[in-house]
């Protein structure tokens, strides 16, 4: 029985971990959590999950995910952890002032920083939840950055002041970085 045990135990931890886990239960690799069954205000499925995030902070340094999209993700996995997920376009991002280079394609990103932008794989990540993410047109305007230079999965808006109060005043929590 014991050999059986160990064999069981060998063969368990040569076997890859899956792409979701608990602490990545929808968005493997990015905002991990620590399961909490039995908690106290946890989201249920009656109440759709409807938020929007304001993401305008940089990450510290240009080889980073920006931690403003982490906490994005993360809060994908805190609603899947209850078995909750959002529908598309239940959350919307949207990023503005010092975090707006995020949102350059890859070969613009290299250009300005010398190394490939770590954003890219987490937005798609987030793109194939439902997410939307946008970006402050005045923002890209302040930064210069031309819009042939975007990653294709951002959407262009007015401005950040005009997205975060059209969705707070649509009912959407509001979810500072």
């Amino acid at each position: 029985m014991m050999k059986l045990l160990i064999v069981a135990a060998s063969l368990a931890t040569a076997v890859p971990v899956s792409a979701q886990d608990a602490a990545h239960p929808v968005i493997a690799g990015y905002g991990a959590i620590t399961p909490l069954p039995g908690a106290a205000n946890a989201p249920d499925a009656a109440t759709p999950p409807r938020a929007v995030f304001n993401i305008a902070k940089a990450a510290a340094t240009p080889d980073a995910v920006n931690p403003g999209l982490d906490k994005v993700a993360r809060y994908l996995n805190l609603l899947g952890s209850v078995g909750v997920r959002a529908a598309p376009g239940d959350l919307i991002v949207i990023i503005h002032g010092p975090a707006t280079p995020l949102v350059l394609n890859e070969a613009a990103y290299r250009a300005k920083f010398a190394v490939p932008n770590p954003n890219i794989e987490l937005i798609a990540a987030l793109e194939r939840e439902g997410v939307e993410v946008h970006v402050c047109g005045q923002a890209l305007t302040g930064h210069k950055i031309p819009r042939d230079a975007l990653n294709p999965a951002i959407t262009v808006d007015l401005s950040a002041m005009t997205t975060l109060t059209k969705y707070q005043m649509k009912g959407w929590a509001f979810i500072p970085d």
